[in-house]
């Protein structure tokens, strides 16, 4: 009896380990004829991705307007809009479907921008948040860089 125990203890193992790799190290992709990965996404969650991409370029843009007018209030309004707060609207499927390095890659840019958003608050130095900008902004054109949606 222990016997056939620890042979479904191993199956269930194995079964939880695929499952572990699939959901959350490889998510659900392929490989481009271009060599990116496409992550193959429903309608909607594709949708829901490229909002967020559009709303990360929007808040770019009015960070940079904000620099240039040495608004910090503009700076710290707009890093907040992309933050991790705006993490509570992913759809449930979505982060199953991202591989992890994918994954990681816009965890820290919604953690940087939250940072961002504090130390442009705390600081009110333009040039710091300029450099924090420029710190973000290579995550972004490697992520685009390295992936496609489908």
């Amino acid at each position: 009896m222990a016997r056939l125990g620890w042979i479904l203890f191993l199956i269930m193992t194995l079964i939880a380990s695929g499952l572990a790799y699939k959901f959350i190290i490889s998510g659900e992709t392929e490989v481009a004829p271009d060599g990116r990965t496409t992550i193959l996404l429903e309608d909607s969650e594709r949708d829901f991705l490229l909002h967020e991409m559009r709303n990360f370029l929007i808040a770019v843009q009015q960070i940079s307007e904000g620099i240039e007018k040495d608004d910090m209030t503009q700076v710290v309004r707009a890093a907040k809009k992309v933050g991790s707060g705006d993490l509570a609207h992913v759809p449930a499927g979505l982060m199953g479907k991202m591989p992890l390095a994918a994954k990681k890659m816009g965890l820290s840019t919604h953690k940087a921008f939250d940072q961002m958003a504090m130390d442009a608050e705390q600081l009110g130095d333009k040039e710091h948040v300029l450099s924090q900008l420029n710190q973000i902004l290579p995550t972004c054109t490697a992520c685009h860089a390295l992936y496609k949606t489908g």
